[in-house]
């Protein structure tokens, strides 16, 4: 793979969160950038990070999302956005609706309009299995962000910026994560599971950012990019994390799924597999991705969905995330 960051100047929204942390890291160790701008609200978190690394290619922007007219200030000159700014917590979501839609949809809107006005040459956005097929806000609201991405290409393309999707499962390590939670409930002796036949699609945090910067180098504008990742039931964490606990099953939170969907039947009709990952192609045919060796029409009624994906982990690799 061609390096797409090497001398780049990047700025990533939502900077300081867990998947912030791991990229500003892995970028700086292994891409070579110019300089990445880290753009957050969390001041105490910016400086946190600032000491962490203490590298002079890093830049620190407080600012919120919701706010064009800072977010084109920190934009200005760069020449790639990763946006991940989002509420990304489903309760949360519920809960706080207004929030959810102004920081996942009109954030997305003043990443787009800000990325256009500043000429950025690519912008990537994360999403979520969550918004295939939504049943909670958080799921919903990422849907529209990523239509609110793809459709950036229309109004971008007479000044050249580039705006596509990833979309990926569970995160491991990510805040929220199931794993500490059923750690710190195993010394209490009691583990509480939603729903026992729960499955969901798992992926590192240096996968998701590789994967990220992997779909920059590929991106022709207007994909969502998928990749190709194993599956886990809960249970069988929660067996391994705490063998002797009881297990007391309280039911689905709200807006929560049993399994999780990555690809739709509809998208399937108009997307590409590839060895190790999926492209989801725009639907209107004056856009699409550029043709790559290897890659071949998903079958009539296809959906990748966590309870009947080909990939499952083994005890041992589900072990290594536990003790990870």
């Amino acid at each position: 793979m061609a390096n797409p960051l090497e001398n780049k100047t990047i700025l990533i929204t939502g900077g300081v969160g867990s998947f912030g942390s791991k990229f500003v890291e892995v970028v700086l160790k292994k891409y070579n950038p110019k300089s990445i701008r880290v753009f957050d609200i969390s001041e105490e978190k910016e400086v946190a990070m600032e000491r962490k690394f203490n590298d002079e290619r890093l830049r620190f922007f407080i600012g919120d999302i919701r706010d064009r007219y800072r977010l084109g200030r920190a934009m200005a000159g760069a020449d790639i956005v990763v946006h991940t700014a989002a509420l990304k917590h489903v309760p949360v979501c519920e809960y706080n609706p207004i929030e959810a839609v102004g920081i996942n949809i009109d954030g997305a809107v003043n990443v787009v309009n800000a990325a256009i006005d500043q000429g950025i040459e690519k912008v990537i956005a994360l999403g979520t299995d969550k918004a295939a097929y939504p049943v909670n806000l958080y799921g919903a609201s990422k849907m529209v962000m990523e239509k609110i991405i793809i459709q950036g290409n229309v109004y971008g393309a007479s000044k050249g910026v580039k705006f596509a999707c990833t979309r990926y499962g569970n995160v491991v390590g990510s805040s929220g994560s199931v794993v500490p939670l059923f750690k710190n409930q195993s010394t209490t002796g009691k583990i509480t599971i939603t729903d026992e036949n729960m499955t969901r699609f798992w992926i590192t945090l240096e996968q998701g950012v590789e994967f990220v910067i992997a779909s920059i180098e590929k991106m022709d504008g207007g994909e969502i990019f998928v990749p190709k990742i194993p599956s886990m039931k809960i249970m069988d964490l929660a067996n391994l994390i705490a063998p002797d606990a009881k297990k007391e099953i309280v039911g689905i939170r709200p807006g929560e799924k049993v399994h999780e969907d990555l690809i739709t039947k509809e998208e399937a009709r108009h997307a590409k597999e590839y060895s190790d990952y999926f492209v989801i192609e725009p639907e209107f045919s004056f856009w699409k991705h550029k043709e790559e060796k290897g890659g071949k029409p998903l079958p009539e009624g296809f959906r990748y969905t966590s309870d009947t994906n080909s990939q499952w982990l083994t005890e041992e690799e589900l072990k290594k995330i536990i003790n990870s």
